[in-house]
Order: structure tokens, then sequence, then C-alpha cells
């Protein structure tokens, strides 16, 4: 079948024909110099090693695997690559799509720019073209298809990483359609896997379809022009906000969603929805010179979204700690800063980290503002000993578009991830 006029033709003319200006390629070089670091942190965490020794039993190729001497396939190295790069959850975010978008995307491109001996160049476009199709499936999806419980890393990056990879294997506009259709079907992620191994895995898996994707396009596959905004297509079952992504694609290729709304780099190797209560509380700290003694109580307010993610109240891992406002707040006030050693077995089981447990409270505040992006929204209130209450309100943190990570943020985050390797 031929993608007919519409929705799967226009995406892919986009993705075989999009120029992308010189501002979009200096994000997309940013992110994947920021994703080769985490992933580098990354490759000796659990998840990283399980897949690596699958995807090394099945070696025979000519792309990278982090962390390995072993060369394979594109499809494989995209896999291994990208679990290692989602495995500390400290790989970017974009809050358009409420996905990491580089931790699929990058190893994808990266992989299928080694298959088809591309440039670098070649996989700085492949990237802007993917992050551009996440972010207008985003606006139109979000944000109810991420509070019904699905994992956008997975399912939007899943037709992202195929995006990048069919225009780096030199698909035409016809065959990237295909691509994306294919990868339509391919497209999955839970959010209850949340605080496990799988979630780090759902990129892993994201990456892997797409370079899968637009390799069977690439052979002649084909799948239904409808894929995508079809009565029973990716929008409808992924039960998405709204349903015609016509308004959403019509200015592709003159305005660049990398470009207008940026991606969010991450300084705490946890969820996105405690950065800005992590910012605020530090901050408070280092202003007001409180110790754990003095804290009896810690009240948070978030968004609505913010509660679907934060799922672990009492962690018993660092994977779920990375998912527990109550031990993010703790580990803060208690320590004075957050990094990848805050989540490992010593931290986690710290006896002052899980006395405080308990006092601190997160609550949906309906006041917040419904039109600003999910997870950006806090209000912390400390009660302190001897009656003392300190209280800020926060819009966003420090590393995303409007409060940009300094070149020395960016530079001291890779160094300490890189050296774990």
């Amino acid at each position: 079948m031929t993608p007919r006029p519409g929705t799967i033709a226009r995406l892919g003319e986009f993705v075989t024909a999009a120029s992308p200006p010189p501002a979009a390629r200096v994000a997309a070089a940013q992110a994947f110099l920021d994703t080769a670091g985490v992933a580098l942190a990354g490759v000796g965490e659990p998840a990283s090693r399980g897949v690596r020794e699958v995807v090394e039993a099945e070696s025979g190729g000519a792309c990278t695997v982090f962390g390995s001497r072993v060369r394979a396939s594109a499809s494989g190295a995209a896999f291994a690559n990208g679990t290692a790069a989602h495995a500390l959850d400290f790989d970017d975010m974009c809050f358009v799509s409420l996905a990491h978008p580089s931790a699929p995307l990058v190893p994808a491109a990266l992989a299928a720019a080694e298959e088809a001996g591309a440039s670098g160049r070649a996989a700085l476009d492949a990237y802007v073209v993917g992050f551009e199709i996440e972010g207008r499936l985003g606006r139109v999806m979000n944000p109810r298809h991420y509070e019904r419980g699905w994992h956008c890393t997975s399912t939007l990056g899943t037709i992202g990483a195929a995006a990048a990879a069919a225009r780096l294997l030199g698909l035409d506009a016809e065959k990237a359609g295909h691509a994306l259709a294919i990868a339509a079907s391919e497209a999955s992620g839970l959010k209850e896997n949340f605080g496990s191994m799988v979630k780090p895995l759902h990129a892993g898996l994201a990456a892997r379809n797409g370079v899968v994707a637009a390799f069977l396009a690439k052979a002649g596959l084909t799948a239904s022009a409808q894929a995508i905004d079809g009565p029973q297509g990716f929008l409808h079952a992924f039960d998405s906000a709204g349903g015609d992504l016509a308004g959403a694609i019509a200015d592709l290729g003159s305005r660049w969603e990398i470009v207008d709304t940026g991606i969010t780099v991450k300084l705490y190797p946890s969820c996105a929805g405690t950065h800005p209560t992590l910012d605020t509380i530090l901050d408070l700290r280092r202003e007001h010179g409180f110790t754990a003694a003095d804290v009896e109580q810690i009240d948070v307010d978030v968004d609505s979204v913010t509660p679907t993610i934060l799922i672990h109240p009492r962690p018993r891992s660092g994977l779920e700690a990375k998912f527990s406002m109550p031990f993010c707040a703790a580990a803060a006030a208690i320590h004075g800063r957050v990094g990848i050693d805050t989540f490992e077995e010593t931290i986690v089981n710290d006896p002052a980290v899980t006395a405080l447990l308990p006092r601190v409270q997160m609550r949906v505040d309906p006041s917040f503002d419904g039109k600003a992006p999910a997870l950006t929204q806090c209000r912390v209130r400390i009660r302190l000993g001897g009656g003392r209450t300190l209280e800020r309100a926060a819009r966003g943190a420090r590393g995303y578009p409007e409060r940009p990570a300094t070149a020395g943020d960016l530079a001291a985050k890779f160094l300490a991830c890189a050296t774990r390797a």
C-alpha cells in the first residue's frame, strides 16, 4: 500500500527533505554529548549489563556498543546504548513530548549512521527530524496519553527513532512513511514499570525498534497510510488528547520545536518531576543553613501529573528512589546535594533519610497554572524546629531551557559520568 497524501505522507516528506537550521544542530550536538556521558555512566548498571549480555550473545556487525569491545548490528547497538543512556535517569527531557528524547534518538542515529557510513552532520540532522516529530505528537497527545500510563520515551520515542534511522539510511519519502507506520505498531512502554529495570529498557527498545522499522521499510515492507491517525491508529489506540495531527504538523520545517521550546538537561539523576523541588530545597538549605536535625516537616505541592510518575513513597531500591518525592526531598535536605551516588544502597537505607520519609508529604495543588508544562511547578514548605517555616514556589529548575545549564555545568556532568566507565 502506498501512503496516500495525508499525515504519513507529510511526515515521510519531512523526514527526507527537512533542512534543520544551525541553531537546531547546535542543540542536537549538545544532546549527543550529554547522552554519551550518561550512557557511559550507565553501562555498569544491572539493566545495561543484562541487555548488553543479550546483544553480545548475538554479536556481529559494525556498530559500537558502549562499555564493550564487541561490535553489534545497528539494532543491537541501539538497544544496548539506548538502555545505558536511560539507566540512571540522568538523560535529557522535553516537556512538550513528555519524553526523554535523546536516550532513544542518539543511539538510533549513531547506529544507523555507522551502518550507513553517514557523516556527523547527517546524524545531527536525523536527530532533529526525530525530535520534531516526537514534539508534534506530544503536543497533540499529551497530557492525556502520558497520564493514562504510557511512557512517552518509549511510545513517541519509537517513532522518533524510526524517523532518524530512516533519514540516515537514505529512504525516500514513501519508505520513510512506511517506517513510521511500522514503528507505530512497535511502540509500547508502561509507566507502571517506573522504578524498575524495565524503565531504561523502554529507551533501548524504542531505539532498537525504530532502527528495525527503518530497515524493514528499506527492505520493502509496507504499512497502513492511516497507522497514526486512522480510526484504529496510534493516536486513538494510545488515548491521545487530540485526534488530528494536521494542525500540529502544518509548520513542520518552518518552526523548530528543538529551538523554540528546547531540551531540558538534567542536573540531578532522578525523575524530572523532582527537580523543581530539589532546586528549591537545596537553595533554601544553602541560604538558611539548616541541618537535618532542624527539619520537622516538608510539604511539597505539585501539579496533577507529578503523582502519576513519583509512585514510590517508600522506595526499596535506588531505582525506586528516583521516583520518590519523599526520598529525593529528604536526601536533599539531609545531605545538601543530589548526585549519582545519592541513589546507591547506602544512601537509600541511610537511617537519617528513612526517618524523614514519613514527614515529607506531596499534594496536588489545583490552583497551579494549568497551561504550564507538566512537572515544572512546585511549592515547598519546610517546617523547622522552634516554629520557623521556610516557603518558596518554583517554576522549572536549573537545566531547563529558561534556565539553561552553563558550560561548566555540562562539563562537570560529563566528566562525573564518563569517569564511571
